[in-house]
Formats: structure tokens, C-alpha cells, sequence
């Protein structure tokens, strides 16, 4: 399967949070609905929601999380900004721990002042520090 850079410009305000993701997406184009959606449900720390799409979609979190960015940040990052801590840590349980050394999301938060966050937490008892 070709991967190419697809850029969306999505409106998917979340009716609580009132904010506009921008999301990027390198994959098919198939992808750009699930891609939304996911952003959507990060910033809204909506866990079950996020859940179910993967399930129908039949999608694993670890195959897709490299290739989603929402407003240039990666799913984990966002859910910092966004305070989102409930969604954070549930990425955080589906992902293996080579997966955040090589997207450099701890090193993220801790540049970025969100070294204290449960995420954050979350992320050094996953890879052992």
C-alpha cells in the first residue's frame, strides 16, 4: 500500500471544548475519517467513543498512531495540551514502549511543561524509567 501526505483541514470542534483541530494525515485516504474522529474524541477525552471506532473500524492504535498528527502534534501530545488525561492514558496502555521513544513524546512534555501530567506519568512506567 502507497503512502502519501494527505492534509485535512478538518473542523471538528467538539461542542464542550469549542476549539478546531487541524489534523495531517500520511496514509490512504480511506484513513481521513478515522484520522478526524480520533483527533475529535482526544480532545474531548471521550475513551469509550474513541474505543468503539477502532473496534468497528477493525483498527489497532499502535498500526495507526505514527501517521496521525492533530494541530501538528501526535495523539498524545494533543491530549496534553487538551488536558484530555482519561484518553492519554488509555493510548498510552495500547501502545508498546518503542513507540514513544521513537515519536520522543515524553521528551515533549517535559520541554513543553507537561512533564507532570498523568499522561506523562503514564508514559515512564510503560517504557520502565
Amino acid at each position: 500500500m502507497k503512502k502519501f501526505l494527505v492534509a485535512v483541514a478538518a473542523t471538528a470542534a467538539v461542542a464542550s471544548a469549542g476549539m478546531v483541530a487541524n489534523v495531517s494525515v500520511t496514509g490512504t485516504v480511506q484513513a481521513d475519517p478515522l484520522a478526524i474522529n480520533l483527533c475529535t474524541y482526544v480532545q474531548g477525552n471521550d475513551r469509550l467513543r474513541m474505543r468503539q471506532r477502532l473496534r468497528e473500524d477493525r483498527v489497532q492504535l499502535r498500526r495507526v498512531y505514527e501517521s496521525i498528527l492533530c494541530n501538528e502534534m501526535t495523539l498524545l501530545q494533543f491530549a496534553m495540551v487538551s488536558g484530555s488525561d482519561d484518553i492519554g492514558e488509555f493510548i498510552v496502555s495500547q501502545l508498546p514502549g518503542s513507540t514513544f521513544e521513537s515519536s520522543g513524546d515524553l521528551e515533549w512534555a517535559e520541554s513543553n511543561g507537561h512533564g507532570d501530567s498523568a499522561i506523562a506519568q503514564a508514559i515512564r512506567e510503560r517504557i520502565g524509567s
